[in-house]
């Protein structure tokens, strides 16, 4: 098998080897300071289907300059998946996911408030879920949760100790969404973004800066627009 090319390797105080493949499908690896190189490719060798598969991903995301017209074949992003969309006749509810996005034609003028309406469901639903897991496991707690319609604000904690996130947030990878769950919960003890900040993150979340940056490459595919 061909060696994979690394396009960058970026050595820091970390404790463990993290690939990340960016939306042009270059591999950048994050590795420890006193790390091998020899020790660094066999590490992508060995994780060579995985940096495929992710390639691949990249290449189904919609095009940056995606506009949605909801019609047949259409992609759509839901957990960092995408989905095509198909047009069915006479179906309830309107609007239902299996290996596609299947809408009932009579709904396509308005299928952007169905499909809002279906996202911020399966939002609040799944935010629900994770952020009682997540704060139990490490010891938070939050008064109540909100779904709100922020185009960029992931997520927000009020100084009463709520928690609020945009719904779009439910069309990105789940351990992107956990990142911003953890990121908000945190906020619950710590209001601010100091150094004490971030090392709480980075205790619970490692490679907390990759799914930042993730955030920051793609989150202008997570709409609707």
């Amino acid at each position: 098998m061909a060696s994979l090319e690394i396009n960058e390797i970026i050595r820091t105080r970390r404790k463990s080897i993290a690939l990340i493949v960016l939306r042009d499908g270059r591999l950048i690896v994050r590795a420890p300071l006193r790390t091998s190189q020899r020790s660094i490719m066999d590490f992508v060798q060995q994780n060579s289907a995985w940096v495929e598969k992710q390639r691949q991903k990249m290449k189904a995301l919609p095009p940056a300059n995606m506009v949605h017209h909801f019609t047949e074949g259409e992609k759509f992003l839901y957990l960092g998946q995408t989905f095509c969309l198909q047009l069915t006749q006479k179906q309830h509810p309107a609007l239902v996911l299996n290996s596609h996005f299947l809408l009932n034609k009579d709904k396509q003028v308005t299928a952007k408030t169905v499909f809002e309406k279906w996202y911020k469901a399966r939002a609040a639903n799944l935010f629900s879920e994770r952020a009682l897991q997540l704060a139990q496991q490490h010891n938070f707690s939050f008064k109540k949760l909100r779904i709100t319609s922020a185009k960029t604000r992931w997520g927000s904690c009020s100084s009463r100790g709520s928690i609020n996130f945009s719904w779009r947030l439910v069309m990105a990878p789940l351990e992107i969404i956990e990142y911003v769950i953890i990121h908000e919960l945190v906020h619950t003890v710590i209001p601010n973004h100091s150094q004490t900040f971030w090392k709480r993150v980075e205790e619970i979340v490692p490679d907390y800066k990759l799914r930042r940056k993730w955030l920051k490459q793609n989150g202008h595919l997570l709409n609707l627009e």
